[in-house]
């Protein structure tokens, strides 16, 4: 199976943190990147519950004809094995949508290679 893991795009600041949305600029990105990974014949788009993930995951979906799908097991502090529980059986190309620094300590936890993540940066990992 192939996961693309992927960090919400830039997102506003504010409180409350969960209903933090994606500014213009991270809405753009975002966007981009659902081009960009349509092509990639994805199976699925799972998202963290938080607005900016969804957001982000939201953009990808729609670019890849998909209903993005929400798993809470992907909100902050999510781990190597929560991303793997929130794949399972979703198809053999998966995006996965969600926060700093969970995407960067999965990916190393995963792959043994540590990647940056900016905002709607992306590494892929074979599980």
């Amino acid at each position: 199976m192939r996961v693309i893991v992927v960090r919400h795009a830039e997102a506003e600041s504010g409180e409350p943190d969960e209903l933090r949305a994606l500014t213009a600029e991270g809405r753009e990105a975002a966007r981009a990147l659902g081009e960009r990974l349509a092509a990639e014949k994805l199976d699925a788009v799972v998202s963290s519950p938080l607005l900016r993930a969804r957001e982000t995951a939201a953009a990808i979906a729609k670019a890849a004809e998909l209903e993005p799908e929400v798993d809470a097991r992907l909100a902050p502090g999510a781990s190597a094995d929560d991303i793997r529980g929130a794949v399972e059986r979703r198809g053999e190309t998966v995006v996965v949508v969600g926060h700093q620094p969970d995407c960067g300590d999965a990916v190393l936890a995963l792959t043994g290679r540590a990647v940056e993540f900016p905002p709607a940066g992306t590494a892929e990992v074979e599980l």
